[in-house]
């Protein structure tokens, strides 16, 4: 990696809540030993807190300092792990001849959600034209249909949270961080595309950004805009419905282990889209172009998912729980919480997609089915807190190990759940004091469900595999020991929570194509490569960067 000589990054800088930028400067002077009329400047790179002693809530702070003799300031700190030379993060875009450019059909990504979005922009960048192939709406006229099941119980199955432009992460918390590795800084290259579409500039620098639903669809929109400048094409309302495949030409393809390669694609409108290459970015939910791809011989496997419910607590209890006397802080906000429980089931429970101040949404794709999910907007002002408690289900344990199972499985539990709910949208409801009891609710108390369009209090066990009710009854006090107040009496959980990750994996070799279909890259969340925006993004690119490669 190549290192800016002339920069320092200083990690792992404590400061109180309410210092000063003065504060912050001397702290860097001090930390590093240098004077202070050395430090030309200093850049915030990341700004996170440490909440471990409630009532001493510090900032934490990494910095990239322009220093005078910055090589001297290394060397004589060089066994200091929090003091190293500032990383080269710029991303250097693949570059394609014009002779490659030229002589191949115009890649198709298949998939409008962040992966699919980074996976054309780049494409686009490199000047290689994609087209857009996405089965929902535009962003815009999807937040209507999405609004219209919400407000009116008007299901519109290639319109919801789950198909449309933005993808599934577009009605959601808007969470812009991930745990994948990222040697490359790809996350970055997401991030920054995102700042130049309209994000808030602090996600290049909070340890934990978000930028929740509304402002991610302006930046849905940005992002459209850009890749249409660049000859980019975008094919709304159209579902994959085929590929056309002939067999492998070695002279035009090279080395390649796969038997047949991809000519074409057949879309829902009734055209068949010359193509050679498609990036595969259809997200987690796209079960009909799942079964498509595994009856033409794709190879794919089950994989684990979890499924769950979503809990809300007041999200004032939250933030004392988390924050103490400091709760409220505006550089804190609202509190957010990661909990994990290991269950004699021998099952793991956990939060997943923590939505502070935020609603508990409807997320269905099919018909008849009731599906949970939770979004925040960039204020996270609203009363509730949400999360998912969710608990891992295994392919040949829990279902069948065949590739499709775990979309039987899923589908179970969502039907059981639109019965539970009164079979008009509504989702099964139980107060928490209820669910540790063992019996079902007949109202509900102090803590208003956010889910719309309405709840049905009942019981939960209805619509949930034993082991995960068992399971959660028993993380449920646990987790109390970590948040005080967490299994209150009158909080709320609403089922089902069953779309936490793809249930199955999409093969792909080294150079990021199925190794039984040529010219076929799986990317993203929906292949089981991703889990979120920002990693689905990381993945956008790297599918991308070996599409150009491939050329």
């Amino acid at each position: 990696m190549i290192a800016l000589p002339s920069m320092i990054r200083l990690s792992n800088l404590s400061l109180p809540l309410d210092h000063t930028e003065a504060e912050l400067r001397c702290a860097i002077v001090a930390r590093l030993g240098v004077r202070e009329d050395s430090l030309k400047e200093f850049i915030i790179f990341r700004r996170g807190h440490d909440a471990r002693r409630r009532g001493n809530i510090q900032l934490v702070y990494t910095v990239d300092c322009h220093v005078e003799d910055a090589a001297n300031v290394l060397q004589r700190l060089e066994g200091d792990q929090h003091v190293r030379p500032t990383p080269d993060m710029r991303w250097v875009p693949p570059t394609v001849s014009v002779k490659a450019g030229g002589e191949h059909a115009r890649p198709v990504v298949v998939g409008a959600g962040p992966c699919g979005l980074m996976a054309a922009l780049v494409l686009a960048q490199a000047g290689l034209r994609p087209i857009i192939i996405e089965r929902g709406r535009a962003v815009k006229q999807r937040t209507a249909d999405t609004f219209a099941l919400w407000r009116k119980s008007q299901f519109t199955a290639e319109s919801n949270v789950q198909f449309g432009e933005g993808g599934a992460g577009t009605f959601s918390d808007g969470k812009l961080y991930s745990g994948v590795s990222d040697p490359r800084y790809l996350g970055r290259k997401v991030l920054e595309e995102f700042v130049k579409a309209g994000a808030p500039e602090e996600i290049l620098y909070l340890s934990k950004p978000h930028i929740g639903t509304f402002r991610l669809v302006t930046v849905v929109q940005s992002l459209r805009a850009q890749i249409e400048a660049l000859g980019g094409e975008y094919r709304f309302e159209t579902r994959l419905e085929g590929i056309e495949t002939a067999p492998v030409d070695p002279e035009q393809v090279g080395e390649s282990c796969a038997a047949r390669r991809i000519t074409g694609v057949k879309l829902s409108t009734g055209e068949v889209l010359p193509a050679e290459h498609v990036v595969l970015a259809v997200g987690h939910s796209a079960r009909d172009t799942f079964a498509m791809l595994h009856e033409m011989g794709v190879p794919m496997q089950a994989k684990p998912f979890s499924i769950g419910v979503r809990i809300e607590h007041p999200q004032s209890i939250i933030d004392t729980a988390r924050f103490g006397p400091q709760a409220g802080h505006p550089l804190l906000g609202a509190a957010d919480y990661k909990l994990v429980h290991h269950a004699s089931t021998g099952r793991g429970v956990y939060s997943f997609c923590m939505c502070p101040g935020g609603q508990v949404v409807a997320a269905t794709s099919e018909a008849e089915q009731v599906v949970t999910n939770g979004m925040s907007q960039y204020s996270r002002a609203e009363r509730n807190a949400n999360s998912g408690i969710v608990v891992e289900v295994r392919p040949g344990v829990d279902f069948p190990n065949e590739p499709l199972a775990g979309i039987a499985f899923q589908r179970q539990w969502e039907k059981a759940a639109f019965i539970a709910g009164g079979g008009d949208y509504r989702a099964p409801a139980q107060k928490v004091g209820d669910f540790l009891a063992g019996r079902a609710s007949t109202s509900l108390g102090d803590v208003v469900p956010s889910y719309q369009p309405g709840v049905t209090p009942t019981d939960l066990s209805a619509c949930l595999p034993d082991f995960v009710v068992a399971s959660i009854r028993e993380a449920l006090p646990r987790f109390e020991r970590k948040i005080k107040g967490y299994s209150m009496e009158d909080a709320v959980m609403t089922g089902v929570e069953t779309r936490t990750s793809s249930p199955l994996r999409i093969a792909r070799n080294e150079a990021g194509y199925s190794p039984a279909l040529y010219g076929l890259f799986p990317a993203g969340e929906g292949a089981g490569y991703a889990g979120g925006i920002l990693s689905a993004g990381i993945d956008g690119i790297r599918v991308a960067e070996w599409l150009v490669k491939s050329l």
